[in-house]
């Protein structure tokens, strides 16, 4: 690129995660659209497996004052970096997914018999809860954390939107609308919050954040 792209990512970046664009001349800016706070909950009635399809839920999980009764208990999540944080914290990872639906889909054939306690958000998607009560899988759900939208007006003109969940593309066009920018989402589920406003859309390979990055500098270059 010979002169700078403006782009907006709808979360604020690591300092690495921004250097990358920085370094392929994009003119960052960045607001966090959502914000997620842990929220206080019992650990009662927790069956033999254990599903997390995010971070967040692994981070109120760690901050519990029973967390090492559920080390001895196998694991189900979704992303390699809610993995990396499980096993880092000596949870035992049976099972993990780039996607919700992809883990459902495991469970139900393969788990059918198996008990699972769900930790969720309270804007959590339904593709999994569905899917296990549609295979009559034993499962229960413990909300751990919540998610609030922080919709915010952006006043800059950019030519790039960078996406990384449902809740994120409500928050940005609660006060902002879509024209002609290019959207990267980080998924199937976030690139679906945007099939009614816009078909300028390209998903990242990969459900990370680095993905998304990548997904960017390439279409540019």
């Amino acid at each position: 690129m010979s002169t700078s792209i403006k782009i907006l990512s709808t979360k604020k970046l690591s300092a690495i995660q921004k250097e990358e664009l920085v370094k392929a001349n994009f003119d960052v800016i960045e607001a966090d659209f959502i914000k997620t706070e842990n929220k206080p909950f019992e650990l009662k009635e927790v069956n033999d497996n254990l599903i997390f399809t995010s971070q967040n839920a692994v981070h109120s999980i760690l901050q519990h004052s029973k967390c090492a009764e559920l080390k001895t208990k196998n694991v189900f999540c979704v992303g390699l970096k809610t993995k990396i944080l499980l096993s880092e914290n000596g949870f035992n990872v049976d099972v993990y997914t780039g996607y919700a639906s992809d883990l459902a889909e495991i469970i139900t054939l393969i788990h059918p018999n198996d008990s699972f306690t769900f930790f969720s958000g309270n804007l959590r998607r339904e593709t999994l809860p569905e899917a296990l009560k549609e295979g009559n899988v034993t499962f229960n759900e413990i909300q751990v954390y919540e998610t609030t939208l922080t919709p915010q007006k952006i006043k800059d003109s950019v030519e790039a939107i960078l996406f990384f969940s449902p809740s994120g593309v409500e928050s940005y066009l609660k006060d902002n609308t879509i024209k002609k920018e290019t959207c990267f989402c980080i998924g199937e589920t976030t690139a679906e919050a945007l099939q009614k406003i816009t078909k300028n859309v390209i998903i990242a390979e990969n459900p990370t954040i680095e993905d998304v990055i990548e997904e960017c500098i390439n279409e540019y270059q």
